[in-house]
């Protein structure tokens, strides 16, 4: 433990909790993406030991996938990314998934509250290409403040206030 704790800069032992996090994280979402995959082939009305084998190796799989891709993501984004330690780099990482997954969940119920539903918008192409136009608008500045607010939750303000202020530039909306 001590050994995880030198190489992530940890301190405290609260701060433990953003590896864990991150962990069940990563855990759930390489759940999701084996029971997605594996539904796609074996129907589990049954419960079949088969489906639960191959869902544990799939899980295992995607974990392992994930794991080693976001390592790789740590090693390049800690020399561009402006942090006090290690472990911070994990809850901004946190912070994402948050705010990209809360962004797409809540445009949905923004835009049957303007009057914007699929079904309305379904006929032919167009129809399609303008109901994702409009949610795409909808989500853009609600991510951005969905940002600064689990940013904040987290303990991370500064960082994602300057990301903020970086990207607006980037989009031409202030100087």
């Amino acid at each position: 433990m001590n050994a995880f704790k030198e190489r992530w800069e940890i301190q405290n032992n609260w701060q433990l909790f953003f590896p864990f996090l991150g962990i069940v994280g990563l855990v759930y979402s390489a759940y999701a993406i084996a029971r997605k995959i594996l539904s796609a082939f074996i129907n589990n009305s049954d419960n079949n030991l088969l489906y639960y084998i191959l869902l544990a190796v799939g899980i295992g799989v995607f974990f392992f996938i994930m794991l080693r891709f976001f390592l790789w993501c740590f090693k390049k984004l800690e020399n561009k990314w402006v942090t006090n330690y290690r472990w911070e780099i994990i809850t901004i990482f946190i912070v994402f998934a948050l705010t990209g997954t809360s962004s797409l969940r809540i445009a949905r119920p923004f835009l049957e509250w303007f009057g914007f539903t699929r079904t309305l918008f379904a006929d032919g192409f167009f129809g399609g290409f303008f109901y994702w136009i409009v949610r795409i608008i909808i989500i853009l500045p609600l991510y951005q403040i969905l940002l600064i607010i689990f940013g904040t939750l987290l303990g991370q303000f500064k960082f994602f206030w300057e990301f903020e202020k970086k990207m607006l530039k980037r989009m031409k909306i202030i100087k």
